[in-house]
């Protein structure tokens, strides 16, 4: 995209413009592995015009990470705020399953949030890290399951990521014991997640 179509575009869509990149970039690359000119060359802007909309690199990473995580958490409270919710419930489970798999389909912001989470030597991440995954926590508290209920269907979900993480679903082979965990892991979903890689 041309600085020029950039510049005609209102300064809402040219911040999402560069966060989408960002989110791209700092995918492949890490906190640690992308620069600024990096995130403008996916965004087709100057490096300057980044670090003018969203200041240093640190402050870029971070608005990208806490938008991926807070779309986790958007979409559990969206499960929560549809209706009642019964902790005793299979089908309650499942949804809130459900809505977590929807968003394993773009890998990118999965990406980030791994990427954040390894990133904790980073004083402002591992901050920014540790109150998001408490909030996720707090989120899926709310639906009454007990606190080791609510552990292991984070622990399942991050399982899931790292999954993910690793090429699992695109890398599978007969007889290797990560297919047999990658089968157990996304069930039925494992198809689907094949197909977008």
């Amino acid at each position: 995209m041309s600085a020029e179509k950039v510049t005609r575009m209102s300064a809402d869509d040219r911040r999402e413009l560069i966060l989408a990149a960002a989110t791209r970039a700092f995918a492949q690359g890490g906190y640690h592995g992308t620069s600024t000119d990096a995130v403008a060359k996916e965004a087709g802007v100057s490096q300057p015009y980044v670090v003018r909309m969203f200041g240093t690199k640190l402050d870029l990473f971070l608005e990208v990470f806490e938008h991926a995580v807070h779309r986790i958490k958007a979409a559990f409270e969206e499960v929560l705020d549809a209706g009642p919710f019964d902790p005793e419930s299979e089908d309650d489970k499942a949804r809130m399953g459900l809505a977590y798999t929807e968003l394993l389909r773009d890998q990118d912001f999965l990406q980030v949030m791994m990427h954040g989470f390894s990133s904790g030597g980073v004083p402002e991440i591992g901050a920014a890290a540790r109150r998001c995954m408490g909030e996720v926590f707090a989120t899926i508290q709310r639906t009454g399951w007990s606190d080791e209920q609510a552990r292991d269907f984070v622990a399942y979900g991050m399982l899931l990521n790292v999954m993910l993480s690793l090429r699992a679903p695109e890398n599978l082979k007969p007889g290797d014991p990560l297919t047999v965990l990658a089968v157990c892991a996304f069930g039925e979903d494992l198809e689907v997640l094949q197909s977008l890689a």
